[in-house]
């Protein structure tokens, strides 16, 4: 893991180098990132219809919204859905534990981190999937989910929302439904989207905002993505 201090990463990214020192890094950096990719391709590559369940590596096990993730996720994988998230704690591990519990395919697209990030013990032991790139482990989030549930989350989670969100605005992920669970929590978010991005600056269209749904319990969740896939068939994923 990278110890350097911010002031030193930024000196390093300023630095002089030689064209030798330059084209030896990014060579090997190619490597590293295509190695992931096939790691992670491979190891997704037969995991059957999935669900990816976002949400903050911070929520405490008493939160309700760590009880609502894992009920979710419970359900899903009771209908034949595999749940697929980040791999640590807080609503990943929480979701993990759903699906566990329910008999359910649990993966985990575990990211190194200095803090907070761990791998969870309710991942499948053959189903946990280690990644140093963040823009590599989203791939997997993407390419190999059918459906995004969102629950209360930081930076991270507004990230994998939004890159769902672009991609299915434009057209290169299937439109596959989007919730976000927490009413209270999302309000304010979707309010400033719909009234600056929408109505003062016009940089999104009407048809975005319905691009996602929002819901509040676990059942809603739920019901949302069987509702959606109800006109297609769905075998069970275990």
């Amino acid at each position: 893991m990278n110890s350097l201090s911010d002031e030193e990463k930024i000196k390093k990214a300023f630095a002089n180098k030689k064209w030798p020192e330059i084209q030896s890094t990014n060579s090997w950096m190619v490597f590293k990132v295509m190695a992931e990719f096939v790691n992670g391709l491979e190891s997704m590559a037969r995991i059957g219809p999935c669900v990816s369940i976002f949400g903050s590596a911070r929520t405490k096990p008493e939160h309700p919204a760590y009880q609502m993730a894992s009920d979710i996720a419970f359900k899903l994988s009771e209908a034949g859905y595999g749940v697929i998230t980040g791999g640590g704690p807080g609503i990943m591990e929480a979701a993990n534990k759903g699906a566990k519990e329910a008999k359910g395919k649990s993966v985990g697209l575990n990211i190194k981190l200095p803090f907070e990030q761990h791998p969870n013990p309710y991942i499948d032991y053959d189903k946990l999937v280690n990644f140093d790139y963040f823009f590599v482990r989203k791939v997997m989030f993407m390419k190999f989910a059918q459906g995004f549930i969102v629950l209360p989350g930081g930076l991270g989670t507004l990230d994998e929302l939004f890159e769902a969100l672009t991609l299915v605005q434009t057209n290169k992920q299937a439109k596959f439904p989007i919730i976000l669970v927490g009413t209270a929590y999302w309000t304010g978010l979707i309010d400033w989207i719909k009234k600056v991005m929408l109505e003062d600056d016009q940089y999104i269209s009407p048809d975005d905002m319905f691009l996602f749904k929002i819901v509040d319990t676990a059942e809603q969740a739920a019901s949302e993505i069987f509702d959606f896939y109800s006109k297609y068939t769905i075998s069970p994923n275990f």
